[in-house]
Order: structure tokens, then sequence, then C-alpha cells
């Protein structure tokens, strides 16, 4: 992605230090690692302004839309056939999108019936619509915390950018309303061309940003990129699936670290998209019974590989932010797990942190004040993001 030359960091700071002066020379080079964090993030920023959210779109690809009157489960089961996390929502009497169906909506609405213990069954004829409008449902699923500590609709409105929208427009558009997905519109007709997530805006930063100073050797440790210690949420591989999706859902996670309590060594990742149980499932109601399996059950049966997006990768709180950019051009992942020279599990980095750490005091509501940038009053925006 960067055109620069390796960096020994440690021989830089110790021919720094090795000089008298102790204080003045310490300053001095806190003061040049500022001044080179600032322009390392003025280069992406000038990057992501420069570039509109069609450079990101694919030669080829496929949308699939869901009108508000088919059933919900016929909806979901359309999401897994066409290998896709979300699809916008039409409402023809308003003759409009009005939000998106994600997988993890289809999840955390079984979740609410094996709660309640209502008909499962019902979901099979039960329209999205009117699932989106039963307060019940609203109120215990469809409803999660901002960042601003209140609570508001999860399914509020529809976010949408259109093609000429910057990514850094789009990034502030994801990060300030705590979005996986945002829906990219041809202003012309207002058709979808595709849903984008910080992934696919990483993927195109580093598959076309050039640079020749050496602008990102700092760890992604020092620069405070990441959850660290004490603000990770685990689970262990012996705890269920109900206790894993109760926990994502708490703290609005996309995936938890599944890890060893003795040795806090991580043994997997379960990701909150992950349909594993559904796709086992002969119905709605086995799908629920199989919330009860263990986590350790629920990795064995889960086919992955290397190339999957929520595949384990790590890394360690030694790697340069250069070095974690360049891992992603390699293996296009969602996250990264920090690990210590023991293997034990201390932090985790997502593709939304990567891209957070570029945005600088990004203003409240995320570019909503531009005329490419668009909403609408309706179903919803998104999920939350890791």
């Amino acid at each position: 992605m960067m055109d620069t030359e390796p960096t020994d960091m440690a021989t830089t700071q110790a021919g720094t230090a090795g000089g008298g002066g102790g204080g003045n020379n310490a300053a001095l080079l806190h003061n040049e690692r500022e001044v080179v964090r600032s322009a390392g993030r003025a280069a992406i920023s000038s990057f992501l302004d420069s570039h509109t959210c069609f450079s990101v779109l694919r030669a080829s690809g496929k949308v699939v839309v869901f009108d508000t009157r088919i059933p919900i489960q016929l909806a979901f089961y359309a999401l897994v056939e066409h290998d896709m996390q979300a699809a916008p929502l039409w409402d023809p009497s308003l003759c409009q999108f009005v939000g998106l169906l994600t997988v993890t909506d289809f999840i955390d609405i079984l979740r609410h019936y094996r709660r309640t213990k209502d008909d499962v069954s019902t979901l099979a004829t039960r329209s999205i619509a009117d699932i989106l409008s039963d307060p019940t449902i609203q109120n215990s699923v469809l409803l999660r915390r901002q960042h601003q500590n209140s609570v508001a609709p999860h399914h509020q409105g529809f976010l949408s950018a259109d093609t000429s929208t910057t990514l850094q427009q789009a990034c502030q558009l994801l990060h300030n309303h705590s979005l996986d997905f945002l829906p990219i519109i041809m202003p012309e007709d207002m058709r979808v061309l595709a849903t984008v997530t910080y992934t696919n805006i990483l993927e195109h930063l580093v598959t076309h940003f050039r640079e020749q100073r050496r602008l990102f050797d700092d760890t992604i440790y020092d620069l405070g990129i990441g959850t660290y210690h004490d603000s990770l949420i685990t689970i262990s591989p012996s705890q269920t699936l109900a206790e894993a999706l109760q926990l994502l859902h708490q703290h609005e996670l996309s995936a938890l670290p599944v890890m060893e309590k003795e040795s806090h060594k991580i043994r997997g990742v379960y990701s909150r998209s992950d349909i594993t149980f559904l796709a086992s499932a002969t119905d709605a109601e086995d799908a629920i019974a199989n919330m009860d399996l263990t986590l350790e059950t629920i990795m064995s049966q889960r086919r992955t590989d290397v190339t999957t997006p929520d595949a384990l990768h790590t890394c360690t709180k030694g790697h340069t932010l250069q070095s974690i950019f360049e891992y992603f051009a390699q293996l296009r992942f969602n996250r990264l797990f920090v690990v210590d020279d023991k293997e034990a599990l201390v932090g985790v980095v997502s593709a939304r942190d990567l891209v957070a750490y570029f945005l600088e005091d990004p203003p409240n509501g995320g570019g909503n004040g531009n005329g490419n940038v668009n909403s609408s009053a309706g179903g919803g925006g998104g999920g939350t993001s890791n």
C-alpha cells in the first residue's frame, strides 16, 4: 500500500535518546512523533476526501432488495442463499427505501421469540413491515444505545450516500451513526448500487494509497488503536450461544473472542453474523433450540478458511500501523486479535478502529449537511460495529 522502507524504530529512538539534554531530547522526540502522526492522518484524510463512493464499487455485483410485505423468514433465507449480510427494504406504499434488514436483525428476533416463548412458526408468515412495527420487538430487539448514552430506535431512518459522496463523508456517516453498512444510491433514479462497509473502504485504501514518507511507524498500541485489557469483552468455549448473543447485543459488538479462562489463550472468534446454528437447523424452532449449544460445538461445525473475513487472525502490540495495513492488504480481515508473547489475548483491532483513527474530529451528524448524504424516515440504518 505505502512505498516506504522498513523502519527501525528501536535504532531511531536509541540514537535520539543517547545524547545529552535528557528532558529536552524527550520533548523533542515527542514533538517529532506528533508531527509525523499528524502528517500521516492528514495524508489519509486527504486521500479519503479525494475519492468518492463510486470508486469502491465493484465492476460487477448484485444487490438484493426486499419488499416490506414479504415474510421476514423468507427474506432471511434469501440473504443466506445470496451470501449477503444486508439488504435494503422498499416500502411500496411510500415508494421509498425505509431501512436495511441484516442477518443479525433476524438472529435478534429469534432471541426475542426464545425469551418470550411466542410461537416462532409465525415468522414464516409475518411480513417485514409487521415485525418492524411490533412494539414488543421494537422495545426488546430493535433498540440500541448510542454513543451519547441515549436509547434510540435501531430502525429509525434509511441513511445512505450517493456515488459522489466522498469516502471521508461515508466514513463519518458510518462512524457517527454506529453503522456496519452504508447503502450507495444512484442519485438520478435512487437505485441502490451496493452497500459498503469499513472493510470495503480499507480495501480501497490499501490498494490505491501511495506515500513515500515514513508516516506509519508507530505501533497500534502506542497510537491507541483498538480495545485492550480490562475493556475487552470475552467468552469461554463452554458458554452457550445464547450467552454469546446476549453479550454481543448488550455491548453492541460485532464479534467476541472465544478465550480459555485459565490461560487467556484465544481459541477462536464468534461473529454476530455467524449463521452456523441457523444453517444446521431444520426450522425456526430448531434454530432456537440450537442456541443452547456451546460455542465449542458451534465452532466445530463451522466451515471457514483463512480467506474468511471473520477468521481468526492475530498480531502483537508491537506491530506498526504500516505492518497492519500490509497485513490487511493480504488477508482482508474484519478484525485482528492482539496477543502477547505467551499468546494470551490482550486486545482487538477492528477495521472500524483503523478507519476511525483517521477521522479527525468528525462533525456530529456524519456529514448530513451535505447534499450527497441522504436520510429518510422509516426503517433501519444497519447494525453496530466492533
